[in-house]
């Protein structure tokens, strides 16, 4: 049974290891969340208890993709330097690159929900732009985790 022992040793130190990244991309992204659902909010519909709303009040999708790409900076930074601080490229340009691919995909399934929200939908309120958008950020999340561990961050 020594080799069975081996086995599910070796898987329960991979699940842990999974598990640990998976917790430290989950703080990353809850950050990151604050950064692209805050930024979005206040693009919007500006200061709580604001009248007039954000200054890109009349361009929701536009405001999408500006809170969102601040967010992706943020998460770039905290995955690369916490995350997967022992798996990152060598070549700085190369994983940035590679990134910025995975979270353009990201941006556009965050971006697309809105759109579906506003456009299809016919809905313009708060509410209904922040339900969109986490859905949109629930969806882009499960691919940026799959695509940094696969192609962004990987081991040298």
């Amino acid at each position: 049974m020594p080799v069975l022992d081996s086995v599910t040793l070796r898987a329960r130190d991979a699940i842990k290891g999974i598990w640990r990244e998976a917790a430290k991309f989950g703080v990353v992204g809850i950050l990151a969340f604050v950064v692209d659902n805050g930024g979005y909010n206040l693009l919007v519909f500006g200061l709580p208890g604001g009248a007039e709303g954000g200054v890109m009040r009349t361009a929701p999708v536009q405001a999408s993709v500006v809170a969102t790409a601040a967010a992706a900076l943020f998460s770039w930074v905290g995955n690369r330097h916490w995350t997967y601080r022992g798996r990152h490229r060598a070549k700085v340009t190369h994983e940035l690159a590679l990134f910025l691919v995975a979270n353009g995909v990201g941006l556009a399934i965050t971006a697309g929900t809105v759109f579906a929200s506003r456009q299809l939908l016919g809905l313009d309120s708060a509410l209904s732009d922040n339900t969109a958008r986490i859905l949109g950020w629930v969806l882009a999340t499960l691919f940026r985790f799959y695509a940094y561990r696969r192609y962004v961050f990987v081991a040298p």
